[in-house]
């Protein structure tokens, strides 16, 4: 099927939309993630149980750091996404609305390297440091 300029820039419109709005999902997610991770800590911290309930803490801290790391590798994915429609939609009509970002996980940094990366380590790496101090004091001071 053929398309005209004006159709395929329609087209192209729509889906950059519809992978902007991806793409703010993700963001968000990331954002949710951050604050349900810090308020799960302290109130597990709070909890003024015994010792074994503080080592609970890290559970928490390492489950939204996965998660957080799988969001952000998502959203740069769609971003790769995003770039290659504004670059070749008004070129070619392959992957027409096909927001598969399958074909881009290649040239994406593994979770691994991401959930390493200065932004979640310094957060979530934070997080853990400090659960790991309060820990510490808790054992020295009992």
């Amino acid at each position: 099927m053929e398309f005209t300029k004006d159709e395929l820039l329609k087209i192209m419109f729509e889906e950059l939309r519809i992978a902007q709005d991806i793409i703010k999902r993700m963001a968000n997610n990331s954002f949710l993630i951050k604050g349900w991770s810090i308020t799960l800590v302290i109130g597990t911290l709070l909890l003024k149980g015994s010792e074994i309930t503080a080592y609970l803490t890290y559970i928490p801290i390492v489950f939204f750091w996965y998660l957080d790391a799988y969001f952000l590798w998502l959203e740069r994915l769609y971003r790769k996404l995003y770039d290659w429609i504004r670059e070749n939609r008004l070129r070619t009509t392959d992957h027409l609305f096909d927001m598969n970002y399958s074909r881009f996980t290649e040239q994406e940094k593994t979770l691994l390297q991401i959930a390493f990366s200065k932004t979640l380590l310094s957060f979530h790496g934070s997080l853990l440091l400090l659960t790991t101090l309060y820990i510490l004091f808790l054992t020295v001071r009992l």
